[in-house]
């Protein structure tokens, strides 16, 4: 019998996929636990429909995460760090105070986006690389300024 996915089931296949299982396993296990239904010409209408809705969604994502990726092009954090003699900084900026800049600009960054995971050591500008979506990557100026103490 072949039926049509409504959530992931082990071994058997992912949401959405219509696979050909037996008559018994389909009707006392996957449908009667709602995990998939029939394969009809009504079914297969509804799941090409929930696709189409699938698809839009995501193209939706991906253009805002596009357009966050400008907003982050453009910013540049500054830090204050202490630093002694020859610009040696003492410390370093994480990926948690660098998502704590961006709250306060009200861009929303999750922390393990952030590609480059390393602390930031050095005076100057660091870029930082984010991934906002699968294949959408911003990038943030990081600006170190140190004040003898």
């Amino acid at each position: 019998m072949k039926v049509i996915l409504k959530e992931d089931v082990k071994k058997v296949g992912k949401r959405g996929q219509i696979v050909d299982v037996s008559d018994g396993y389909a009707r006392n296990f996957l449908i009667a636990k709602n995990l998939a239904v029939p394969e009809s010409k009504k079914s297969l209408e509804i799941l090409s429909e929930q696709k189409a809705e699938e698809a839009a969604e995501k193209a939706a994502e991906v253009e805002k995460a596009k357009e966050v990726a400008k907003i982050l092009d453009k910013t540049v954090l500054e830090f204050h760090v202490k630093s002694g003699d020859g610009g040696k900084v003492f410390g370093s900026v994480s990926t948690k105070q660098i998502v704590e800049e961006l709250r306060k600009k009200e861009i929303r960054v999750d922390k393990r986006k952030i590609i480059d995971t390393y602390p930031i050591a050095s005076l100057g500008t660091t870029k930082v690389k984010v991934e906002l979506y699968k294949g959408v990557i911003g990038t943030i100026n990081v600006h170190l300024t140190g004040s003898e103490k």
